[in-house]
């Protein structure tokens, strides 16, 4: 692990990626890949995240042949097992991509909204982001109160909108939380983000509503790969995004803010 403080080289984050497995061999199985894969281009609402993929998206090789390019698995259709990957080179690229939207966001004083459904792995990284963001003069979107969906509580912790149930902090891909903030804004008078910075349907639903969206996804999360191809989400950054220590995170952190001047 990298010292907090220290902001890694391209090629140091290369390998701590690798190291740490956020890209390259990662832990998501291939089969679980597949299956994903296969439910969206059946249709099932759950994996597409809050965009709308039609009927686009029915083949899954198809869908494989995107993940394969913008996430780095396997091309190969006959592999059906085992190891999957992600290309880390994609992820920092993506990671690049990010930190000009970000940039461009600091310098216009943009007001922006920060989201996670992973709040074991990602939270840190998107406070961090909210943090920076705020310290270079954005405005930073708050939650309303109140808002409810999926039988839990959407709200905000350092800056970053989570959804909570039985007092504790949800994983969730559901596009429900954001749809239910987009809805309460307009209500309570306040303007729409300009840039939204999440994961899962948080970012997917911004997306779909014409936000210009940063995303990160997981090697079996197609849907927010498949809005970048399409143009609806602005940059879909690729990485494991659970992985054992959300401490390993810190030097994308790092890589991030220095890359946008937000460090």
């Amino acid at each position: 692990m990298f010292p907090v403080s220290r902001v890694p080289s391209r090629d140091e984050l290369i390998d701590h990626l690798v190291g740490a497995r956020i890209a390259g061999d990662v832990a998501t199985p291939r089969e679980n890949n597949l299956a994903h894969y296969r439910e969206l281009a059946n249709g099932n609402p759950y994996y597409w995240f809050g965009v709308d993929l039609g009927d686009r998206w029915s083949d899954e090789q198809d869908v494989l042949a995107v993940m394969a390019e913008l996430c780095g698995v396997n091309e190969d259709p006959g592999h059906r097992a085992g190891q999957d990957t992600i290309d880390p080179e994609l992820t920092v690229a993506g990671l690049d991509r990010a930190a000009a939207e970000l940039g461009k966001a600091a310098a216009d004083r943009s007001r922006v909204l920060t989201a996670t459904g992973h709040p074991g792995g990602l939270l840190d990284m998107h406070a961090q982001v909210a943090a920076a963001l705020r310290a270079a003069g954005c405005e930073l979107v708050r939650v309303p109160l109140g808002l409810t969906a999926d039988q839990g509580v959407v709200t905000q912790l350092a800056g970053v909108a989570v959804y909570e149930r039985g007092a504790s902090l949800w994983h969730t891909h559901s596009p429900a939380p954001m749809s239910e903030i987009l809805a309460a804004l307009p209500q309570e008078g306040e303007a729409l983000p300009d840039l939204v910075f999440a994961d899962h349907g948080w970012a997917g639903c911004a997306a779909q509503r014409g936000i210009t969206t940063v995303g990160f996804a997981d090697s079996n999360d197609p849907a927010l790969f498949l809005a970048e191809h399409e143009g609806t989400l602005a940059v879909c950054v690729p990485l494991d995004d659970h992985v054992v220590n959300p401490r390993f995170y810190e030097p994308m952190t790092a890589y991030l803010l220095a890359a946008a001047d937000l460090d």
